[in-house]
């Protein structure tokens, strides 16, 4: 059994971590549109942790002068001069794990969602963060093998849901089979099974399917996933069998889930190109500690959303973030965000 544990989103946080669009990612032509939701979303934060915010060096004066006009407190916000491709922290930032002797950052290779785009200077986001001090409670330990934060969900306690169409797609990692794959999680992470879902997926999205576009794990053996219920719509069949899928599912323990169905949105399509569907979904929400963010794509079922998401986090904070501008771009919320754990930033008693 592995000693290490990859603890819940849901688990307590000491900050989140962003990487600031810019003139040299693609967003180039959207600037003007995400960099204020990027400072809307950075307001939000702060009332529940702190922020890591990544940005190119020239860039640095002109985010940190901006967030003080939004009133963002600066003792919050820890700014980095890092050279980066794009803006999906969720997939080349670290992925942190607890050990005996504290937090340990897990620095998987990142290679463009399968070469599918440039990737060098993302790959090296988190090394070079680690090397700047930016987390002094962790350790850092590199990893051999391709892995993105939004392929995969843990409840804390032994279970990691994941798809089949991204962690065995053999852009990733061809050299190795399903069950090495298994070894690797459970070793990582500390997850005693692994569920896999061989069905599901976005059009517009170039993940491969991450997980968190589709299914997420919730407290108290909950999955909150994207339901389809248009049979007229080219996702009606995949999601009924990923529905159906997820009612077979069980913990590590043997326990079945709760589930919980996010709406269909429906057919959203390019503000540029009205022929092209983007990946909206509400199950790309994010948790921060007392709080879960959840997309709006200005649809008629946002508000619905929003109620499906408390009754998945009983308690929670629930706050609708606008995310249209996001998956243009083909991500959302949990994609441009990456906890990190209590205990990398500050020493906790």
């Amino acid at each position: 059994m592995s000693e290490q544990r990859l603890p819940a989103e849901w688990e307590p946080q000491d900050a989140v971590l962003l990487t600031w669009p810019h003139k040299n990612s693609d967003w180039k032509d959207l600037l003007d549109e995400v960099v204020p939701l990027y400072e809307a979303l950075a307001a939000v934060i702060v009332d529940y942790a702190d922020l890591v915010i990544v940005t190119p060096a020239d860039e640095v004066a002109t985010v940190r002068a901006r967030l003080e006009t939004m009133k963002v407190p600066s003792e919050d916000v820890h700014l980095y001069p890092v050279p980066s491709n794009d803006t999906w922290a969720r997939d080349h930032g670290p992925i942190t794990v607890g050990t005996p002797n504290g937090p340990k950052l897990l620095d998987f290779q990142f290679n463009g969602w399968g070469r599918k785009h440039p990737h060098q200077l993302d790959n090296a986001v988190t090394l070079t963060l680690h090397q700047s001090g930016a987390f002094p409670g962790a350790t850092l330990e590199a990893q051999n093998w391709v892995l993105e934060g939004g392929s995969i969900e843990v409840d804390g306690r032994g279970t990691l849901l994941t798809t089949s169409a991204c962690l065995l797609n053999p852009n990733r990692n061809p050299d190795l089979s399903r069950e090495e794959v298994e070894a690797r999680l459970k070793t990582a992470f500390g997850v005693r099974k692994i569920n896999w879902l061989n069905h599901g997926y976005l059009a517009g999205d170039d993940t491969d399917s991450h997980i968190d576009t589709l299914a997420r794990l919730c407290p108290n053996d909950t999955i909150a996933y994207m339901q389809c219920d248009d049979p007229d719509d080219e996702h009606f069949e995949e999601l009924q069998a990923m529905e159906a899928e997820l009612k077979a599912l069980t913990n590590a323990d043997g326990q079945a889930y709760r589930l919980v169905p996010l709406p269909w949105p429906g057919a959203v399509f390019s503000d540029d190109d009205e022929s092209r569907r983007l990946p909206a979904t509400y199950a790309n929400f994010l948790i921060i500690n007392n709080a879960v963010l959840v997309p709006q794509y200005d649809r008629l079922t946002d508000e619905d959303a929003l109620e499906q998401v408390s009754n998945a986090f009983p308690g929670y904070d629930i706050l609708g973030i606008p995310c249209h501008t996001l998956i243009e771009q083909g991500g959302s919320l949990h994609c441009i965000t990456m906890q990190i754990p209590e205990g990398v930033l500050y020493q906790h008693d």
